[in-house]
């Protein structure tokens, strides 16, 4: 991949420290994390005591977080670039926004541990790209608190997860109308009693630990109130605009990845003595996705630059978000196809890939949704 215009030589360091770190940390794991269905817990600790868990969301830190999502999806595995992500930003950059000093030490510093995992509650069946209707609510509690009750679907860290940042109406609907007025986010811990969670068997990202999680009369103490109680609508945007910087950031590395894994195959497949390389229709197939990657990344280096100077808008975070996610679907595509009925193997890397890039045009935003909002 070519340098942002904002990389420096410390910058390349750290992009190959990261790299190798991950390389040891991740890829030796992964297929077993991908049959199993979630990361080791003690993965995260490694990830963490070699400070890849708690890089900055914000300023010129924001930088180095930038190279971490590359490299994460660089690694090829989305369900594991999905866990950390939602974990290390998109969970916990609402706790770095929103939280108290009481809240950020009691869950973000222990995220950045690694001893507490991060998930993030938001999706329900009927309430998507709706979030209009969402249907988990919170009650007044007789003591003091709430209770809460309903159900969350898609859940990436699910099972494992020690908190969930949960998004509930506190309002009744009659008086609220409106999407996200009389909503708030909730700080819901895993081990309190009503919680279940079952885990969701996906197309792709097999190792994200994907769950429905049911809350059931659960007690919230009121001091789990995260931001402005029954005003999430301001905070769910800043976030989201957060979210899809990362999943951009993260897909722009898986497409690197697949293009990689398709060099490969061309250079050395052979039909009747030729490589695939040979042949004009691969190699200008495998030039547009480069050329495509090289524009995507550039723009996706240039929003992480915008976000390090607090300037990152809705717009440019939706359309690297729309972008990176389609090339990652177009890539994968490609690369299974030019890999013939060996790329269609379910253990292969490139069945694998075309898996996972499927569900990156849907999470945190679907395309369709994503074209509106441009």
């Amino acid at each position: 991949m070519s340098r942002a215009f904002w990389e420096s030589p410390r910058h390349a360091e750290f992009r190959t420290r990261v790299r190798a770190i991950l390389r040891n940390a991740v890829l030796p794991h992964a297929d077993r994390w991908e049959a199993q269905g979630h990361v080791d817990p003690e993965a995260w600790k490694t990830l963490a005591a070699q400070g890849l868990l708690s890089h900055g969301h914000h300023g010129e830190a924001f930088l180095e977080s930038a190279i971490l999502l590359e490299e994460l999806g660089r690694t090829g595995y989305a369900g594991v670039r999905a866990g950390v992500g939602v974990h290390a930003y998109m969970a916990t950059s609402y706790l770095d926004l929103f939280g108290t000093p009481a809240q950020r030490e009691a869950y973000l510093e222990p995220a950045r541990r690694g001893e507490r995992l991060a998930a993030l509650a938001i999706t329900e069946a009927d309430a998507g790209s709706d979030l209009s209707r969402l249907r988990t609510r919170a009650r007044p509690r007789e003591g003091g608190g709430l209770l809460v009750d309903g159900e969350k679907l898609y859940v990436a860290n699910g099972s494992q997860a020690s908190f969930f940042v949960t998004l509930v109406r506190t309002r009744d609907q009659k008086a609220a109308p409106r999407a996200l007025t009389g909503v708030s986010l909730l700080l819901i811990d895993a081990d309190s009693p009503g919680v279940r969670r079952t885990g969701q068997r996906m197309l792709g990202w097999r190792s994200a630990d994907v769950c429905e999680v049911v809350f059931d009369n659960v007690a919230v103490p009121e001091d789990r109130v995260l931001g402005r109680r029954d005003h999430a609508l301001m905070h769910i945007v800043q976030g989201l605009d957060f979210e899809r910087l990362a999943a951009g950031l993260l897909a722009v590395g898986g497409v690197a990845h697949c293009l990689e894994l398709l060099e490969e195959h061309i250079r050395h497949r052979r039909v009747k003595d030729t490589p695939l390389y040979g042949h004009q229709a691969v190699r200008h197939a495998f030039a547009e996705l480069t050329a495509d990657h090289d524009l995507v990344s550039q723009y996706g280096r240039h929003a992480a630059w915008l976000h390090s100077r607090g300037e990152l808008d809705s717009r440019t975070a939706t359309v690297l978000k729309l972008k990176a996610t389609e090339l990652a679907v177009r890539a994968a595509h490609v690369c299974l196809q030019f890999h013939g009925a060996q790329g269609c193997l379910d253990e292969s890397t490139a069945a694998r890939l075309y898996r996972d890039a499927s569900a990156g045009t849907i999470a945190a935003g679907a395309s369709e949704l994503l074209r509106d909002l441009i």
